[in-house]
């Protein structure tokens, strides 16, 4: 498999932000700490100053991975985060079923990527990429369900706590659906095998996402980490009691967030006055101050000031950071310069820079994750057959067909001349009308305005005619589209991992490695 590069703006698919934030738009400057480069990447390590606790994080880590037989790089990388020398590069995504869509593993890819470029930037320092299990998200229904091809498998179960600690007992149906799709081939039947160990052999969903991402990838060393761990929030308990007591990030965000919409940028989430959930067995729901009380939303649950404070002190673990808190929780417990994330996430992190700073917590360098499209080799064909470059599928389908058809079609199809010929005319008509009656040239106007609508309903008329005496060719653009982007969205953002694999095995996930530059600032077309 190689690999050719587009600009994301060619794509059509990124945000004004997101775009704004790669070209380096000076307005944004204050949103974040160091430039997505190397030498803002150098800056980062530079200054960076960890105030966590390195021997809780390898001495939770060490437990995490016990049940699991590790490889070198994996126990390697968590001894080295015992060194003051050693930093991370993270990425963070919820428990999807299967691994989900396919970004999910595009962004581990470009985090262990961006490790490696880091090591060789700065060989006398270690970089560890790590993935951040999303285990105290408790949306359940946004991760149960892959999409292969046109079917979707789905993984039916009642939850309403944390998705971490959700029960995999359930899960067996949609293992054995996700089996009958990967087939006997040889690369089928081996990750098959995978999905089958991580899930019917784990008893929560934290840990068969674990095994199932360690044994895609374990070889390039990344250390998977579930924070939802009584000891890790410890060290962040300072900075819940400010929170919650004095709604600081709440304050922050909205100003931050005011700002960058005043000056035309979409912002992807909204902070609340208190941004966390209190988290117990079975149960996620937002902690709400009313009038002296801090309740518990949909529950009996209520605390004064002072009684949540203790609760704070003597059980940390229960309270649990919502969007806003959960990037400033990860670069607490975390030795992290860069965090690698989509455009949504990357757009969210900008609103939070002032928060903090309030909390003197250093901001990572953001970094949009690689993201590609991979085009199969019956869809390379057809792109060859029908004349168009790589860089033409991410037109829409109309726009296809019709470029195809200015291209084969034997009859002038564009009156683009007609019109030029037509409105020549009506400057000459509407001088003479000057000339008579000056009143007559805005009715000549009218009349040239009338004139050029019908003839584009006349050229549409001969676009659609024409597509019915090529339908063969146009109905191979409708299925090529839908098959590169399903939906009618990016491949990544639906598709998962299993028809990958199935053709590729270990090196699809190879080739990514190979092809995907974290620092490169382009889209990745993967082609057969």
């Amino acid at each position: 498999m190689k690999a050719k590069y587009i600009s994301y703006q060619d794509t059509h698919s990124f945000s004004k932000l997101v775009l704004d934030y790669v070209n380096d738009v000076e307005f944004l400057k204050s949103f974040y700490s160091f430039r997505p480069d190397i030498d803002g990447l150098k800056k980062a390590v530079d200054a960076h100053q960890f105030t966590g606790d390195r021997a809780t994080l390898v001495k939770v880590l060490q437990q995490q991975y016990q049940s699991i037989k590790v490889n070198q790089a994996v126990s390697s990388n968590i001894d080295l985060l015992a060194n003051d020398n050693t930093y991370t590069v993270t990425t963070g995504h919820q428990l999807n079923l299967f691994t989900g869509p396919l970004y999910f593993i595009y962004k581990i890819v470009t985090t262990i990527n961006l490790a490696l470029e880091l090591k060789i930037a700065y060989p006398e320092k270690n970089f560890v990429p790590v993935y951040w299990m999303a285990t105290e998200d408790h949306d359940f229904e946004e991760i149960n369900h892959v999409s292969l091809d046109e079917k979707n498998i789905s993984w039916i179960q009642q939850t309403n706590g944390a998705t971490g600690r959700l029960s995999t007992k359930t899960v067996a149906a949609a293992v054995q659906a996700y089996k009958g799709y990967l087939g006997i081939s040889k690369n089928g039947k081996k990750l098959g095998k995978l999905v089958e160990k991580a899930y019917l052999e784990n008893e929560n969903l934290a840990d068969a996402t674990r095994v199932l991402v360690n044994s895609l990838f374990e070889q390039y060393g990344l250390i998977i980490i579930n924070a939802d761990d009584a000891s890790l929030k410890e060290q962040f308990a300072e900075i819940i009691k400010s929170d919650i007591t004095q709604q600081n990030s709440a304050r922050l965000t909205e100003q931050t967030s005011k700002t960058l919409e005043e000056n035309g940028y979409k912002t992807q989430v909204n902070g609340r006055d208190i941004n966390f959930f209190y988290l117990k067995e079975n149960l996620r729901e937002r902690i709400i101050k009313e009038g002296d009380l801090y309740t518990v939303n949909h529950t009996e649950i209520k605390f004064t000031a002072a009684e949540i404070l203790t609760e704070i002190e003597q059980h940390p673990e229960r309270f649990s950071p919502n969007v806003i808190m959960r990037p400033l929780y990860q670069e607490v417990i975390l030795p992290n310069v860069a965090y690698i994330g989509g455009g949504a996430e990357v757009s969210y992190w900008m609103q939070l820079k002032a928060n903090f700073d309030f909390y003197k917590v250093n901001f990572p360098v953001l970094l949009l994750r690689n993201s590609a499209l991979v085009i199969d080799r019956r869809s390379f064909a057809n792109l060859h057959k029908l004349g168009f470059n790589f860089e033409d599928i991410f037109l829409s389908t109309e726009a296809l067909q019709e470029k195809w058809i200015n291209a084969n079609s034997d009859a002038d199809i564009c009156l683009t001349d007609e019109k030029a010929n037509i409105k020549a005319v009506f400057d000459k008509i509407k001088l003479n009308a000057f000339k008579i009656d000056k009143t007559l040239e805005v009715s000549a106007e009218a009349v040239l305005v009338k004139t050029e609508k019908l003839l584009d309903k006349l050229e549409k008329k001969f676009f659609r005619a024409e597509k019915r005496n090529h339908e063969v060719s146009i109905t191979q653009i409708e299925n090529l589209k839908k098959r590169l982007f399903p939906g009618g969205t990016l491949q990544e953002r639906v598709a998962n991992l299993a028809p990958m694999y199935v053709e590729y095995g270990d090196d699809f996930i190879a080739s990514l490695v190979e092809n995907f530059e974290p620092l490169g600032g382009d889209f990745t077309v993967i082609l057969p």
